[in-house]
């Protein structure tokens, strides 16, 4: 899951800070999604589908975020102008991300790297990968909501891929499954440590 053209994409790198969240942490909350063996061959499966349709997925996410201000203040600098280098920066690693949402070994390597991705999200390390003078914080209400557009708007793209209904469905609840686990891991700066 390593991809060297993305800049700023670091999954597996010794440099990255190691996650606070055990692994034993990982599975407790894959078996509290139901998050299971049978959903990982479905994102397998789906990545297929996806992958050479990420490009049209990500200008439906963007455009969602475009046509919200309150989403694109978090890409916009101080005079309220979007940061165009940055949106770019963001999006080839949130194709990326599509594909490794799909690929995902739910081992230290990916547990290291979502610890990252929730750190960028959050004042710690906001803007710091591209340099960019834009919001210094996803607000965390955004973060969890935002889960729902990215799990709705990927069934039609799912379903470019002929799947039979029974099929379809597996890898649409394998994929929301995949991304609300990430969402609570993301979720961990946020959070007081004895209460996450």
């Amino acid at each position: 899951m390593t991809s060297s053209a993305v800049p700023g994409y670091e999954f597996g790198s010794p440099s990255l800070a190691r996650s606070p969240v055990s692994l034993d942490d990982v599975a407790t909350l894959r078996a509290s999604l139901l998050l299971g063996d049978d959903d990982v061959a479905a994102l397998r499966r789906a990545r297929e589908i996806l992958a050479p349709q990420t490009d049209a997925i990500l200008d439906v996410w963007y455009g969602f975020v475009g046509d919200n201000p309150h989403l694109l203040a978090a890409f916009s600098r101080p005079d309220g102008e979007p940061d165009g280098d940055y949106l770019a920066a963001v999006r080839a690693r949130f194709g990326q991300w599509i594909l490794d949402t799909c690929d995902a070994r739910y081992d230290q390597a990916w547990l290291d790297w979502q610890h990252e991705i929730a750190l960028r999200h959050h004042r710690t390390k906001k803007n710091r990968t591209d340099g960019a003078d834009a919001a210094v914080i996803v607000p965390f209400r955004h973060l969890v909501a935002l889960t729902y557009p990215i799990f709705a708007t990927l069934r039609p793209f799912l379903e470019q891929g002929g799947a039979e209904p029974a099929d379809l469905d597996a890898m649409h609840q394998a994929w929301l499954k995949a991304v609300l686990l990430q969402v609570i891991l993301w979720s961990r700066p946020y959070v007081h440590d004895e209460d996450f």
